[in-house]
């Protein structure tokens, strides 16, 4: 690294692309944790573009994307939204109407913002038994989201995890939204064409975070190009496993593709059945609105 870190990311941007993600990844890592002589806000404004433009390739390795997608979390990803803004949401044509849903799961930046706004103290955004989980739970997500060793799971950028079918409720109640049906989240995924992967066929190698692939955790959302519908639905095969609103019983139905899962859980219609309070490193959840 020389002492001119603007120079430094414009050689980066010269290399062949082989070469390119990994030069990214140490430049990216200096300027989180080092001292660039004033540099930080220019060398910033050109390095996030840089990174971006290196995901949207595909370039690098798995675990290189993974750094990259974690340095844009921690320097500003300004593909992140906010279920205010319009291109949050993604139009699904199906035979049953319009399905409207979160381009991505629900981020640690978005969840963490409900959470120190006050989401767990506002019982009208909670269900009654939300909120009698709620009053026996010594340990909810903003808990454990500061606790020791959580730090590669709330990256800004990554979907959230370790949440409670109660606390996806509320965040969703709160939003003036909702958790996607079961049926909706795999007509989203299948299409007209009717696809078992959001890509097509076969499952294939590099297409979707899964077990596979190794990272050994959640990664940034979109960074897997494969994982994503023609309307630009992304990371419904793997990542994050997903709470749904349907119900069976005394328990509710997720889709289990994630990070920690094999391939065999990525499948359109892969499903699973959890009790509402479960929580585990690769659950989480994104949202639908009428």
């Amino acid at each position: 690294m020389t002492s001119d870190i603007l120079a430094d990311i414009e050689g980066a941007l010269a290399l062949a692309p082989i070469d390119r993600s990994a030069r990214l990844v140490e430049i990216g890592q200096f300027l989180i944790g080092g001292d660039v002589n004033g540099q930080s806000a220019p060398a910033t404004a050109l390095l996030v573009p840089a990174i971006i433009g290196a995901i949207a390739d595909a370039l690098g390795s798995g675990k290189e994307r993974l750094q990259l997608g974690e340095i844009l979390g921690t320097l500003g990803d300004p593909r992140m939204r906010v279920p205010s803004d319009a291109d949050y949401w993604i139009k699904v044509p199906s035979d049953h109407g319009d399905i409207q849903i979160g381009r991505y799961p629900v981020t640690n930046q978005e969840f963490r913002a409900w959470a120190d706004a006050g989401g767990y103290e506002e019982t009208a955004a909670w269900s009654e038994l939300g909120l009698a989980w709620l009053a026996g739970c010594t340990d909810p997500w903003k808990v454990r989201a500061n606790a020791d060793g959580s730090e590669p799971f709330v990256v800004a950028n990554q979907p959230v995890v370790g949440v409670t079918f109660w606390e996806a409720d509320a965040y969703a109640r709160s939003m003036g939204c909702r958790l996607p049906r079961e049926d909706e989240r795999v007509w989203v995924i299948r299409g007209q064409e009717r696809r078992p992967y959001p890509w097509g066929s076969p499952f294939g190698e590099g297409n979707a975070n899964t077990r596979e692939e190794v990272l050994g955790r959640p990664c940034a959302v979109g960074l897997y190009l494969g994982d994503c519908t023609p309307e630009g639905v992304c990371d419904l095969a793997g990542n994050a496993a997903e709470w749904t609103a349907t119900q069976v019983r005394e328990e509710q139905l997720i889709h289990p593709g994630a990070w920690d899962q094999p391939s065999m859980a990525a499948w359109a219609k892969a499903k699973a059945l959890e009790s509402p309070d479960s929580r585990w490193a690769g659950l989480g959840f994104r949202l639908a609105r009428d």
